[in-house]
């Protein structure tokens, strides 16, 4: 039997259209949902990640905002452009595309978000409630990956799960957003003994490290669910993600493709995010 392909565009059309008579009700009370985006410079891959944002709330009815300033700007100057983007009420989600240029302190920038419009899910504040479980904006792929594990019926609950890949971004929240729902979590990265054994025992496999088709066949438990973050462009234009394509279609039983698998939910879990904040502020 061949594996099932978990369909990102399927998931993220559901939580989109989920999200729209949220969206009316609250322009009928009071106005639509805000969201700011900073994006620094001219890097190429930001301007794509940008511009879908941005397209995505229109289609929506969420205001959008775009902010550009130029990449010689200061860890100073960009805290006073975030310290008034907090201070209008208008505006329920910041978001500060990343990466940031070197001169800029990203530590800084990050917990300057108000905790509140931090609707990437990165402030501390949001990490802590991560941790204890406790209501917040959570980051945004990660949770996008939970709404297809959800929307897919694939149980999780009492499920060996390897996370690879320790970032804040992905790696940690994963792992703990899998342990909330009683999986047992395993995180691995580069300092890993064994490496593919772990890897084999996992029921739920989650690759995360920005290297590609690194997981092969010999890191995949027959029949696993194999979800794939990876992103990577090859000299030739391109994508592949952090798993060997043939090895997890022969192995898996279910796995998210790249491109089209946990790409598209990235958004939508900002949209949904940047919704739940305004009617956070609007209650």
């Amino acid at each position: 039997m061949s594996a099932k392909i978990l369909d990102g565009k399927w998931v993220r059309d559901q939580i989109l259209s989920e999200l729209r008579p949220r969206i009316e009700r609250l322009k009928q009370a009071h106005r639509p949902p805000g969201l700011a985006v900073v994006l620094v410079g001219h890097d190429p891959a930001s301007e794509i990640y940008v511009r879908s944002k941005i397209k995505t709330c229109g289609e929506l009815g969420i205001y959008s905002e775009k902010v550009t300033p130029a990449d010689t700007i200061s860890t100073e100057e960009l805290l006073g452009i975030i310290e008034g983007l907090n201070e209008r009420d208008e505006i329920d989600g910041i978001l500060v595309q990343m990466p940031l240029p070197p001169q800029v302190d990203k530590q800084r920038v990050l917990v300057s978000v108000h905790p509140d419009k931090d609707v990437d899910g990165f402030h501390p504040v949001n990490v802590g409630n991560l941790v204890a479980n406790h209501p917040g904006p959570r980051a945004c792929t990660p949770a996008g990956i939970m709404e297809m594990l959800r929307r897919y019926e694939i149980p999780v609950a009492g499920k060996n799960a390897v996370v690879v890949g320790r970032s804040d971004i992905v790696g940690k929240p994963m792992a703990l957003l899998l342990l909330h729902q009683n999986a047992t979590v395993t995180i691995c990265h580069s300092k890993t003994a064994d490496l593919p054994g772990i890897c084999r025992r996992a029921d739920i496999l989650v690759a995360a490290m920005g290297r590609p088709a690194f997981i092969t066949a010999d890191f995949i438990q027959p029949g696993a669910t194999v979800i794939d973050v990876g992103m990577n462009r090859k000299p030739d234009g391109k994508l592949v993600g952090d798993v060997d394509p043939e090895a997890v279609q022969q192995l898996a039983g279910a796995y998210t493709p790249v491109p089209g698998g946990v790409g598209p939910l990235t958004i939508a879990m900002l949209m949904s995010n940047t919704v739940h904040a305004a009617e956070h502020h609007l209650c």
